[in-house]
């Protein structure tokens, strides 16, 4: 299979960067559509090998992402720059219960009570790995809801902490870094049911942003993907003062009720919740989960869910830039 860069135009970036970046965000893809279209026993992963078009090799199995009676599902790439090491994280489901039947249940067969955000981790400029997760909770009634959380390590993955509940119900989740004027470090969280939340302990405790929310989210909710990425502003690309400027860029179906016409998102004020930008259409027809990465250069990789009738009929491959985006 051969998936070529938007028009065919070619990224002027070091091959191994462009590597790192895809399998990330692939993995995330091929883990899924194992599960939805294969063998839901084996958990797979797809290795580019050419940074001109994104030819694929053939499946590489994680023979490890396995137990019996379970399939796997939601994995979350992290990359550890320090360690260079690629950590898979995933939840392992009870025989073929979908989610649907999980949802109208009242019911989680989730082998775990943490279920992983399908997508990608995040490793702060600081070092932090941040892993984003929710859990399901039972109420004295016997109801469940979800909220999430991260997990986190200060040490390239040799100990894990949890940090605090969401206080609002909230579901699957990405995480991205972005500055403050003073230049701390702020985690943003965008969640299914779209809370919009802001960590200033690194990812520890995290508070609902306030002010009028401008996503909307689509029929019983889906996920959506998020990365940051450095301000394009030329006229301050001199200031020192704004060189840890960044962006967020998101993306989720535009429609209110059905998974269709995968909308990009910008967000030049990231505390503010009603800046977001109006979607830019990337897939018009049946698109569902999707997965962003920041490749540099002001240029985008995204995978993605679609079809001609539904949207778990293949995996998409979109190239764009922010020149594109913001036109």
């Amino acid at each position: 299979q051969e998936m070529h860069l938007g028009g065919g135009r070619v990224l002027s970036r070091p091959p191994v960067f462009f590597f790192c970046v895809i399998i990330l965000i692939n993995s995330f893809i091929a883990c899924e559509y194992t599960v939805l279209l294969s063998d839901a026993s084996n958990c797979f992963i797809y290795t580019p090998f050419d940074h001109i078009f994104l030819q694929w090799s053939e499946l590489q199995k994680v023979k490890e992402a396995k137990i019996g009676g379970y399939r796997p599902m939601n994995p979350c790439p992290l990359y550890d720059k320090t360690s260079k090491t690629l950590f898979l994280f995933f939840i392992c489901v009870e025989g073929e219960v979908s989610e649907q039947w999980q949802i109208k249940n009242n019911t989680n067969k989730a082998r775990l009570c943490y279920i992983t955000s399908p997508g990608h981790g995040l490793q702060t400029e600081q070092g932090r790995l941040i892993v984003p997760l929710y859990c399901c909770c039972c109420c004295c009634r016997g109801c469940v809801s979800s909220h999430a959380l991260s997990l986190y390590s200060d040490d390239s993955g040799k100990n894990w902490q949890f940090g605090q509940l969401f206080q609002a119900e909230s579901n699957e989740c990405q995480m991205a870094e972005f500055f403050d004027e003073s230049g701390n470090s702020i985690i943003y969280c965008n969640a299914r049911f779209r809370e919009e939340h802001v960590s200033e302990s690194n990812g520890h405790e995290f508070c609902k942003l306030s002010g009028v929310q401008k996503l909307m989210e689509t029929g019983f909710g889906c996920q959506g993907s998020l990365v940051s990425f450095p301000s394009q502003n030329e006229d301050v690309a001199n200031d020192e003062s704004q060189k840890k400027n960044k962006w967020l860029l998101f993306t989720h179906p535009s429609h209110q009720c059905r998974r269709v016409s995968l909308g990009v998102y910008l967000n030049k004020t990231p505390r503010d919740p009603n800046s977001w930008s109006k979607p830019w259409i990337i897939s018009s027809g049946p698109s569902g989960y999707s997965d962003l990465a920041y490749i540099g250069e002001g240029w985008f990789a995204c995978l993605l869910e679609s079809g001609e009738k539904k949207e778990t009929e293949q995996i998409a491959s979109v190239v764009f830039s922010y020149n594109e985006l913001k036109q």
